[in-house]
């Protein structure tokens, strides 16, 4: 046994032991990942260290990843020895005062403001439906390591599968095993990671890469950032692995710039493995090198598919070429190259700790294990939640997600991100599956996850994705270029009420076309929001043709604000939020709105509080 080798075991059994180990003051989690952040994480952490020395108390502090209930953030935990773990959540620097008076100094905890007691990584929250039919596998230890604490990452037998692969196994082993267990990539193409990882082994060429894709630019993702912020030495394990695996020295951490927090985390955590000859020249002693560098992007879209991503690390311009030859057999600077996302990496260290067996056992028969998915939109619970694979649209909408926001009525379900598809009610029970999502139109993606209700015009929302994929689109090949323009200005017309029924026929002749004939992902899945919502709402776009009207009341083109002069009580609100004056009216008598004038901003309809303001067709009064 190596000298690296015999120091890592021993640091490894130290911390083990001093994790489980009953505390022996209280300690303070503080939710400290960009959803927590955003929502004033910083100012919590300082009212309550403050607080604290007001009160003379001491704890530990502990800034944590997301746990999964954004909507919750300000998450912050306090325990006790021999206690349990509480959480509040919608932390305040407001409440601070109170939490650390009645919780930290005389151990009687906010009731009103707990949201649950903290069991397990594996089952956070016992009966809390946002976690109840959750399987945590990527996400186990976010929200209960210190993300830059590798010593904690440790504890939680971080980096024993690298300690195994590089001691017990052959690099066509670990393939085997990767190849058992049937992990498929996560990025959204769902190729094969172990068959994937055996064509780079058998490259031809003495040199090779290992990239990770962590350019997530889905509207209403986050899953890759929020695992970089709360486990990045996870993702760094697995690349570690694989590279062992393929026979790759060098590595690329592809990161949009987007994410600040994910790459300062990712920095120090590469430089603590490097410390302690996890990465470098002769990890832990083995004779195996392995480095990583990260890149960040500049936030192309179009730099998630795998060619364009290796031009851009490449320092070129970021645009997709031909394939074959796959980055697998011709990648950077034309040697063989693995490409996998965050998501699938972090997946890695658990197959080589427990089994490519057991990861098989989840899931179903083409589509094993868990997938996280970014619950967004009008959904009641928005956050993270790791699922196993064959749990259905309806159980991760209304079971995890709690359903839809003020009890209105679900309309519809985007996946998939911009190269996804819009699902209808009658498919809510089609299961979490890579083939069987395919047959709908949609796609599983990357797992951006957008829930719709009532209020929402498909055709606006086809509209919102094909106007992003458009100005994202590199314009190498034509039809991506041109063809997403054209459906685009379609879109346009149809919106305004300007469109026809042979628009309608055109623009899926169109769409179909871009599909078959573009380069690359982008433009190949660009047309699927577009298709899916003509295939499952075509009559809600034949209303805005041959009715002239949106029947979500979403389209101002289509749409006539008025007030009810029953219903107005002349309070002058609706006037004073109008940006262009065009309502007038004496004080408590009825007002109206002049048509010529009225831009449709919706203000007024917002600003009252009686219910007053209405909409209607065009030409209504």
């Amino acid at each position: 046994m190596s000298a690296q080798l015999h120091a890592f075991l021993e640091r490894r059994e130290k911390v083990k032991e001093k994790a489980n180990a009953p505390i022996t003051q209280p300690q303070v989690f503080v939710g400290m990942g960009t959803c927590g952040i955003a929502a004033g994480a910083q100012d919590v952490l300082k009212a309550l260290r403050e607080e604290m020395d007001k009160h003379n108390l001491r704890a530990t502090i502990k800034k944590v990843g997301c746990i999964g209930m954004c909507e919750q953030e300000v998450l912050v935990d306090v325990q006790f020895p021999g206690s349990p773990r509480v959480t509040y959540g919608n932390v305040t620097p407001k409440k601070v005062s109170r939490i650390v008076e009645s919780h930290l100094k005389e151990h009687v905890p906010v009731q009103e403001w707990v949201v649950g007691e903290v069991a397990t990584p594996d089952d956070p929250y016992p009966g809390n439906p946002f976690y109840t039919k959750q399987k945590r596998i990527v996400l186990r230890k976010c929200g209960f390591i210190d993300p830059e604490s590798i010593d904690e990452y440790i504890a939680m037998d971080g980096y024993s599968g690298l300690v195994s692969v590089l001691t017990r196994m052959t690099p066509e082993e670990v393939i085997e095993e990767v190849k058992k267990s049937g992990l498929r990539g996560r990025g959204g193409a769902g190729f094969n990671t172990g068959l994937k990882w055996e064509f780079a082994r058998k490259a031809p060429g003495d040199t090779k890469y290992m990239v990770c894709n962590a350019d997530e630019g889905d509207p209403g993702a986050f899953m890759d950032r929020s695992v970089l912020e709360g486990d990045p030495h996870a993702v760094i394990e697995g690349m570690i692995i694989g590279a062992y695996a393929v026979g790759a020295r060098s590595g690329y951490l592809y990161v949009r710039a987007e994410y600040p927090l994910a790459i300062k985390r990712l920095k120090k955590a590469i430089a603590d493995a490097r410390e302690m000859a996890l990465l470098g020249e002769n990890i832990l002693g083995t004779g195996f090198s392995f480095d990583l560098k990260i890149k960040e992007g500049a936030g192309a879209f179009v730099c998630g598919e795998e060619t364009a991503l290796l031009a851009s690390i490449m320092g070129q311009r970021g645009m997709p070429r031909p394939r074959p030859p796959f980055p697998a057999q011709k990648g950077l600077w034309d040697c063989p190259t693995v490409i996998n996302n965050v998501e699938t990496y972090a997946n890695i260290p658990g197959i080589l700790v427990l089994g490519g067996d057991w990861f098989a056992s989840m899931g179903t028969e083409k589509s094993k294990g868990t997938k996280v998915f970014a619950l967004t939109g009008k959904v009641a619970n928005t956050g993270l939640a790791e699922v196993p694979m064959g749990i259905t649209l309806r159980e991760i909408i209304f079971d995890v997600g709690g359903g839809i926001q003020g009890g209105r009525q679900f309309k519809a379900v985007q996946i998939g991100g911009p190269s996804g598809g819009c699902l209808p009610e009658s498919l809510l029970d089609t299961p979490i599956d890579y083939d069987q999502l395919n047959r709908t139109g949609a796609i599983m993606g990357s797992g951006g996850l957008v829930v719709l209700d009532d209020r929402t015009c498909m055709v606006d929302v086809a509209k919102f994705f094909l106007k992003f994929t458009q100005s994202e689109s590199c314009g190498k090949c034509t039809p991506c270029r041109e063809g997403t323009l054209r459906m685009l200005e379609m879109l346009e017309n149809i919106s305004q009420g300007k469109g026809t029924e042979d628009d309608l026929l055109k623009l899926e002749r169109l769409a179909e076309t871009v599909k078959d004939a573009s380069l690359c992902g982008l433009g190949q899945t660009a047309p699927n929001p577009v298709l899916t919502t003509i295939r499952y709402f075509r009559h809600e776009y034949l209303a805005h043709i041959k009715d002239k009207t949106c029947p979500a009341g979403a389209c101002k083109h289509l749409i006539t604000f008025y007030i009810d002069a029953e219903a107005c009580t002349g309070c002058t609100v609706c006037a004073k939020s109008c940006p262009v004056a065009a309502i007038t009216g004496e004080r408590k008598k009825p007002h109206v709105i002049d048509p010529a004038l009225c831009i449709k901003c919706g203000a007024c309809e917002e600003s009252c509080k009686f219910g007053a303001v209405l909409r209607g067709k065009e030409g209504a009064v």
